[in-house]
């Protein structure tokens, strides 16, 4: 069978910056990858800021933002092109930033125009996952538990620490697997983070430098979404109505407040994790305190794989979402977003 190389490219809703991943795709028997270069790269300051506060620009500023980031994007993967001399690239798949995430009015926004993308790389590009998904009455989301089932089927659950924590319960049998966001995640824990000049709790020490305050962690735990039953997903949206308000009206020690923060998370995420082995990949991966949390709960064996998959696992599978647009396979399960059928995502340009 022939072989596919594409470039996958994520921006997470931590604001941590762009993961460039080029992989190969090879069907024989089962699905193949390998994963030959892998770049991170962080927002310039100014660039974080208008993604920070973009849901709240008028729809010209933010159809700027959009080209804006485009350009980047496509700059950015010039760049990895000519420093790891890339001379085959079937495809471009970008997931993009996410800006709105409304699957009750039916959509999910994501910006980093795929326009401009192809234009500056002269490369296929596919973009746009989540439209269809949400169009046929799905949340457009979470996007990567196939790829969870196809390439880290292994594993018993995948779990993403990343700006949102989410899970896959993976199945050899695409009809039957299920996922779904947990909770706030890096989000809530990098706001922390940053009342003390940090861009993220390096490896969890702040956090144990606090106690648990049990009436937050109480509040922090009613939050509705938690007991909703899934299909189910988080955006930002949840984090600033909910969380934010309880954050910014606390009146202890920040010290405390991200101990909580962890204590919370952890046990959110072990109430989830059955026996059996779960893959630990996203940002959060990286946090010794958080980990200790989650092992607290629960009573899964956590796998922590290489660095280079802990930060890269979103990148190869939006990597692969674009591989399966190409062979005209489906990317978007309905078991697990509860729209009314499987779906092929993406928009092709150029």
């Amino acid at each position: 069978m022939r072989a596919y190389h594409v470039i996958g490219l994520m921006s997470g809703t931590s604001l941590d910056g762009i993961d460039l991943c080029y992989v190969k795709f090879e069907q024989d028997e089962r699905l193949q990858y390998e994963l030959i270069h892998s770049k991170a790269v962080k927002y310039s300051l100014n660039m974080e800021n208008r993604l920070k506060d973009a849901e709240s620009l008028s729809a010209l500023d933010l159809a700027i933002l959009d080209i804006d980031l485009g350009k980047i994007f496509g700059a950015e993967i010039n760049l990895f092109i000519q420093e790891n001399k890339l001379d085959h690239i079937d495809a471009i798949a970008s997931h993009g930033h996410t800006i709105f995430h409304r699957p009750e009015l039916n959509f999910s926004t994501q910006i980093g125009s795929p326009s401009q993308i192809y234009a500056l790389t002269s490369i296929k590009t596919i973009a746009d996952f989540r439209s269809i998904d949400t169009a046929l009455g799905g949340h457009g989301a979470p996007l990567v538990p196939i790829g969870d089932t196809l390439l880290f089927g292994q594993y018993d659950h995948c779990l993403n620490l990343g700006g949102i924590a989410n899970v896959s319960l993976t199945d050899s049998d695409q009809e039957n697997s299920k996922a779904f966001d947990i909770v706030v995640c890096n989000m809530a824990l990098n706001h922390v983070a940053q009342l003390f000049g940090l861009p993220y709790d390096d490896d969890g020490k702040i956090a144990a430098q606090g106690k648990v305050d049990v009436d937050l962690l109480e509040s922090l735990n009613k939050f509705e979404f938690l007991n909703q039953p899934p299909p189910k997903s988080l955006g930002k949206e949840q984090f600033q109505s909910f969380y934010l308000p309880l954050l910014a009206n606390y009146n202890g020690s920040n010290h405390v407040l991200m101990a909580t923060l962890i204590k919370h998370i952890g046990i959110q995420i072990g109430r989830i994790l059955e026996d059996g082995t779960c893959l630990v990949t996203g940002g959060g991966a990286f946090n010794s305190v958080l980990i200790e949390s989650i092992k607290t709960h629960s009573n899964c064996q956590l796998e922590i794989p290489s660095n280079e998959i802990i930060e890269f696992k979103e990148a190869i599978v939006f990597g692969l979402l674009g591989y399966l647009k190409l062979t005209n396979q489906v990317n978007t399960l309905a078991s697990v977003t509860g729209a009314s059928r499987d779906s092929i995502g993406g928009c092709i340009y150029g």
